[in-house]
């Protein structure tokens, strides 16, 4: 028995005293009507009305079970209500990532972006994860949402807005090239490179790699760091090189020639702007919900106000091979 149903009738006859106006208010034809409050009387074991031909009274039982039932029907509503919003993503548990790349004011602000959408009944559980780690977590349905490097494997996802953040160069204060107001990649030659474990996004780093060199810039050594503490400190002790978007490092001890006077490294802009990094949202197929939809935003406007972040066509696909053809 659908006790739900059965009891909307209780309460639009307890309410309206008549089955004929409780009939027409439920939109159904009294003898179904009735029946239901037969049921229901056997199924409780208790008489709820009493009827004469010219009206239709509470028994003391049903008294006593009306306002249950009104709450039963008022709990079942909020039940339901709470499944449609986390049908459409209004309310429950978001599982998000971002890259290790990303500044603390653009994570700032993408966070702040994302609770204004009032995603407020939403948990948020947001991870740092590469390219590669979120790929794997979508793959194992572990992941909901995420902001990854392109190029890359994306079967079974969809995308938000392709953005690019044009990289420069870090390098240290005294090197010939610290001169110039825009470096050529050639002009590097000689200087190791830093760049992030290429296990973290496989097919951006052999990207890279290939662009330099054909814009004539080939390192003797390439040399793996992640944080950014660790790779000025490489900058400035071994004489390399590194690839950064200017907002990662941040403006605030720099002087307008673009010199960290402090630490005495340089970031320059790259000639021609050869090097850049794409991103997007991604989520897999059929999950953009109003979560995912929010979280896109919020990251989208995050990148572009405070990253410097740009629409980006591309003139390569970003689908390439599966990640698991990729060595890791």
């Amino acid at each position: 028995m659908d006790l739900v149903r059965h009891l909307e009738c209780f309460v639009a006859v307890a309410e309206e005293s008549h089955f004929g106006r409780a009939a027409a208010r439920l939109g159904m034809a009294q003898p179904p009507l009735s029946q239901r409050i037969q049921r229901l009387e056997r199924h409780l074991g208790v008489r709820l009305f009493e009827r004469t031909s010219r009206q239709v009274a509470l028994t003391e039982s049903g008294a006593l079970l009306l306002a249950e039932a009104r709450e039963v029907l008022a709990r079942s509503e909020a039940f339901m209500a709470t499944a449609r919003r986390i049908r459409d993503g209004e309310t429950g548990l978001l599982r998000a990532a971002l890259p290790p790349d990303l500044s603390g004011e653009t994570v700032a602000a993408l966070l702040a972006g994302f609770t204004g959408t009032g995603a407020s009944g939403l948990e948020l559980e947001l991870h740092e994860l590469s390219t590669a780690q979120q790929l794997e977590r979508f793959a194992a349905h572990e992941l909901d949402v995420g902001l990854i490097h392109h190029p890359c494997d994306v079967s079974g996802l969809e995308l938000g807005p392709v953005l690019r953040r044009e990289l420069g160069v870090l390098l240290p204060r005294g090197a010939a090239a610290a001169g110039l107001g825009e470096v050529p990649l050639a002009s590097l030659t000689g200087h190791d490179l830093i760049l992030f474990p290429r296990a973290g996004a496989p097919a951006v780093y052999d990207d890279l790699l290939t662009t330099c060199a054909r814009n004539g810039y080939t390192p003797p050594a390439v040399r793996h760091a992640l944080g950014a503490s660790f790779v000025r400190g490489l900058v400035l002790s071994t004489e390399a090189v590194a690839f950064s978007p200017r907002d990662t490092h941040g403006h605030a001890k720099e002087d307008v020639e673009g010199v960290d006077t402090e630490r005495g490294v340089v970031w320059r802009p790259l000639t021609g702007a050869p090097l850049a990094l794409r991103h997007s949202v991604a989520w897999p197929e059929g999950r953009g919900d109003a979560a995912v939809s929010a979280f896109s935003e919020a990251a989208t406007h995050a990148l572009r106000t405070t990253a410097g972040a740009t629409p980006d066509l591309p003139s390569r696909p970003l689908h390439l091979r599966p990640a698991s053809e990729y060595w890791l």
